[in-house]
């Protein structure tokens, strides 16, 4: 018993140091290819705006906007997308909504008074969502009039230079295929939620992203905040949906197909994140449920294809990160029995087992992040503050994550759940979800557990151990709060508002 129990929790631990030591590889493959990556941020020169309008030989770009009962953003989206740069007679603006709200009556007058304005706008309203965004997408693009295909979700404000800066990539490369911009956050400073989220978002854009495609890796578009040659689309198969994230699915059959991506870090495109820990779960479970169905999908495909190495060992790495969520959930329920049962090592025991461990799985976080708060010209010292409290998020969304991966692991397909967007409303969006009994579970387990590590001498299982013990809690907390507040229809305070000064101290 005392030999299983040791083999399994140091075997969990090896795989977690696995993806951490892969995190590791990715910020060394940035610091390799700094020179490259300079060369990637500049680009190919934007388009000047002077004489733009006459510019006749320019591509025909239409934008798409996917759109499914979203009427506190869907005018903001409409005025931004009207205010990007080109010539009108070469912009086609795609309204795809599948709503069956107030929505369809707003945006079909904002439509109205945006072709009054000039400007070519398309409504397209589907009677049912076959295929969800994927099929609302695909629906679109059989009308699209042009040669490349722009795509914004409805809580992203696309910013007037947006196709100055894109589209001379396509004009250079025949074979490009797809440039994705980086994600801004418009409420990054909201609360520690919105920051622990900005600062996951960015580690990304800016190792993930930045790694992959300066190195000749597989990389994705995001699902929003780029633009596609309709060409490229059409050749890899189309939309599909019959996974929940045909975002990655589309980008990994194009590349396939020979279609070169570019990743353009210095064009940034502001977004909303979620400010409701049951919206963010509801996200995350949608992502993560995805990324394993396109898993079961493609890697085999992507094994059996002519490409490097390098570029399978990191396709595989980026479809399966979802995978460490289990292994999280098993360590926390494993911790326990361990700490009680295994007597405390000595202190080189632990200098040789414990601490390359620790260094592998949370060491690795930590230089990632500081990393991506660097590359966009922040203190390093933000990112490891911050560290504590991404961690116990990590914690208290693995066990909602790891439904996900069995679901994805399971079935194919499923239904596609927006995120809400609270826009500029001054009351609260409230996502549905369960309430959070396993979390609550673990939370006291965790809890359990620091305890039997100060009573043990097992200093290094103590901060974990707390880690998980908050991070359980609070997400258990807030969904339990969130969901109290949605049924009663009380007003709702903000996930780790300002208000809560004593969690962010702990979380920092």
């Amino acid at each position: 018993m005392h030999f299983a129990l040791c083999t399994a929790y140091f075997a969990v631990l090896l795989a977690l140091a696995m993806y951490g030591l892969h995190r590791s590889h990715l910020v060394l493959t940035v610091l390799r290819h700094q020179r490259h990556l300079r060369h990637l941020k500049e680009g190919v020169p934007s388009l000047p705006t002077e004489g733009l309008e006459d510019r006749c030989e320019l591509p025909h770009v239409t934008l798409q906007l996917p759109l499914y009962n979203e009427a506190t953003v869907a005018d903001r989206l409409l005025e931004h997308a009207a205010a990007i740069e080109w010539p009108r007679s070469r912009f086609e603006i795609q309204v795809l909504d599948d709503s069956t709200d107030e929505t369809r009556a707003l945006v079909r007058d904002k439509v109205e008074a945006l072709r009054a304005r000039g400007l070519d706008v398309v409504y397209i309203h589907r009677v049912d969502r076959t295929g969800y965004k994927a099929g609302a997408l695909e629906n679109g693009l059989t009308v699209a009039k042009g040669d490349l295909v722009a795509i914004f979700d409805a809580d992203f404000l696309p910013q007037p230079d947006f196709l100055r800066a894109v589209v001379p990539h396509f004009i250079a490369d025949p074979r490009c295929g797809m440039v994705q911009a980086r994600w801004g956050h418009l409420n990054r400073e909201q609360s520690l939620l919105t920051r622990t989220q900005a600062l996951m978002l960015d580690g990304h854009h800016l190792v993930e992203n930045r790694a992959r495609s300066a190195a000749g890796w597989l990389f994705n578009f995001s699902g929003t905040g780029g633009i596609w040659r309709k060409e490229a689309i059409e050749s890899a198969g189309g939309w599909q949906h019959d996974t929940l994230t045909e975002d990655l699915d589309l980008s990994y059959r194009a590349q396939l197909a020979g279609w070169r991506f570019v990743y353009r870090e210095n064009v940034v495109t502001p977004a909303e994140l979620p400010e409701d820990i049951s919206a963010f779960r509801a996200q995350q479970f949608r992502w993560a449920k995805g990324t394993v169905q396109t898993a079961r999908k493609l890697m085999g495909r992507l094994m059996r294809a002519p490409l490097t190495p390098m570029q399978r060992i990191e396709a595989f790495f980026h479809m399966t990160p979802h995978f460490a969520y289990p292994l999280m959930v098993l360590l926390s329920v494993l911790l326990l029995p361990a700490l009680v049962l295994m007597p405390a090592t000595n202190v080189k025991a632990m200098l040789m087992i414990d601490l390359p461990l620790v260094v592998g799985t949370t060491g690795s976080l930590a230089g990632f992040y500081a990393m991506a708060e660097v590359g966009q010209g922040r203190s390093a010292w933000g990112a490891l503050r911050r560290l504590p409290a991404l961690l116990a998020l990590g914690a208290g969304l693995a066990p909602h994550l790891t439904k996900a991966v069995w679901e994805g692991l399971r079935s194919m397909s499923g239904e596609f759940i927006r995120t809400p967007k609270k826009g500029m409303l001054q009351g609260r969006y409230r996502a549905a979800a369960d309430l959070p009994i396993t979390e609550s579970a673990l939370c006291l387990i965790s809890g359990a557990s620091t305890t039997a590590s100060i009573e043990t001498g097992h200093w290094f299982a103590t901060p974990f151990a707390l880690l998980f013990t908050f991070g359980y809690g609070y997400v258990a907390f807030f969904v339990a709060l969130e969901q109290l507040a949605r049924r009663n229809a009380q007003p709702l305070p903000a996930s780790g508002s300002e208000d809560l000064a004593p969690s962010e101290e702990l979380a920092a």
